[in-house]
């Protein structure tokens, strides 16, 4: 994600250039750099989670013991994570599959061409599943933690 952070940034400096330098504009240009924005940050969501670089209210967490942790992570997982990443991918699979069946592509004239729309929808597929995978690895790590804590 980071180089796309990156190609992101440079493809902004070009629309700007593009546009202020020589009075050209490019909607499908323009359309990729909010495309992209949006694939960092959702693609970027299970990598957060790995690093435990996600956004947490840990004003009793960080003080709790690793065993305490666990739990919490445990119950964040089972509780909260997963079925949010299920109901995400529930509610976004029809609106995926739309796309792809009408082969939606921009609705702005020069913007995107098919696939690029519903390529770029998958990724309201992609980022729940990819979650829901860290998120079950961070259960496996809680259970393993309980399960070395207890004994």
């Amino acid at each position: 994600m980071a180089w796309l952070t990156l190609f992101m940034v440079l493809v902004t400096f070009l629309v700007v250039v593009l546009r202020y330098v020589f009075d050209l504009g490019y909607i499908w240009l323009q359309e990729t750099v909010t495309w992209m924005h949006a694939a960092v940050f959702m693609l970027g969501a299970a990598y957060t989670l790995l690093g435990d670089e996600h956004v947490r209210v840990d004003v009793f967490y960080r003080e709790f013991s690793p065993r305490r942790k666990a739990i919490v992570d445990t119950a964040g997982v089972l509780l909260f994570l997963l079925p949010l990443c299920a109901f995400m991918i529930w509610s976004a699979w029809d609106f995926v599959a739309a796309s792809w069946a009408i082969k939606e592509a921009s609705r702005e004239s020069g913007g995107l061409p098919y696939p690029m729309v519903p390529l770029l929808k998958s990724v309201l597929l992609l980022m729940p599943a990819m979650l829901a995978m860290q998120g079950v690895s961070l259960l496996l790590k809680s259970v393993a933690a309980l399960r070395r804590s207890g004994s």
